[in-house]
């Protein structure tokens, strides 16, 4: 059963089952979520943890033992526990156990943290190092949010504003979900993303050289869907042709590059937590 937590403005509803946030609704009650429709896509926000992406061969090598990991980790698939929740926020946690250790080798608790206060929901993953050695780790949020947006009539003139210019490069998966080694030119027109179903033919667009940290997500006669992820170095966007959802997907992590051997804390895109250390991502959803 989803948990809620509100402000006068703005609702969210947060599953147990993976820390996943399943519906987002304001004052009037428009829900700003996609409902997880299985013909397309069954998720609606998953945490991606402790990988973001694909590895070669769904494996890695740590400490001369071999481990398997499917796509994005296994965070999304395991239940949390209620830490603490009041009206405006709630604290979910998932403290390592045999299951978790036989794919992930490190004693680490993931706090998840959602506070809603006036039209803005924010979400944070706290990772906790409880092992003696270091930890490399990666960390994604996945929200789907509806597109066409609440308000519009149809996809078509919705855009994603970015705070910045956005001339890098952007990055594709190649067939086995890895990152496929030939930079894209990118179809951010200075700072404006004019969003359309062909741009995701290709699976997900990759924003591995960002200038921004923030986003505005607007269709015509919406309210506004401001996205900030300050400290989030990578973003990913993507949906399923004919489908009815964006998601926007702030990441510390990406998959493995086609090719890459190296490794766990030499994969691109992890971070360290030394032995006893936290560190928290996160990203906010403002409404209006």
């Amino acid at each position: 059963m989803a948990l809620r937590i509100a402000s006068d403005r703005l609702t969210a509803e947060i599953s147990p089952d993976g820390a996943e946030l399943v519906r987002l609704t304001d004052a009037a009650g428009r829900d700003y979520l996609w409902g997880g429709d299985p013909a397309f896509w069954s998720g609606r926000a998953p945490i991606l943890f402790p990988i973001v992406g694909t590895l070669h061969g769904d494996a890695f090598r740590w400490e001369d033992r071999d481990y398997s990991l499917p796509r994005h980790g296994f965070a999304r698939r395991r239940t949390f526990a209620v830490a603490g929740h009041d009206r405006d926020s709630l604290m979910l946690r998932f403290d390592a156990d045999a299951a978790s250790r036989a794919v992930w080798p490190f004693d680490v608790t993931l706090d998840m943290i959602f506070a809603v206060c006036g039209t803005t929901l924010t979400m944070t993953g706290r990772v906790a190092n409880r092992d003696a050695v270091a930890m490399p780790v990666a960390f994604g949020f996945h929200p789907a949010l509806c597109w066409p947006l609440p308000g519009a009539t149809a996809k078509a003139g919705h855009v994603i504003r970015f705070a910045r210019p956005e001339p890098a490069p952007v990055r594709r998966l190649d067939g086995d979900g890895l990152l496929d080694p030939a930079p894209r030119p990118t179809p951010v027109d200075g700072d404006m993303l004019a969003l359309d179903d062909g741009l995701f033919a290709e699976d997900a667009l990759i924003f591995d050289t960002l200038a921004s940290h923030s986003l505005v997500y607007q269709g015509p006669g919406t309210a506004q869907v401001a996205v900030d992820f300050q400290g989030m170095p990578h973003l990913g966007l993507w949906m399923k042709p004919g489908a009815d959802y964006l998601c926007i997907e702030p990441w510390q992590g990406y998959s493995d590059p086609a090719g890459f051997a190296g490794p766990l804390d030499e994969k691109p895109g992890m971070v360290t937590i030394e032995a006893g250390e936290s560190r928290s991502f996160s990203m906010a959803i403002t409404i209006g």
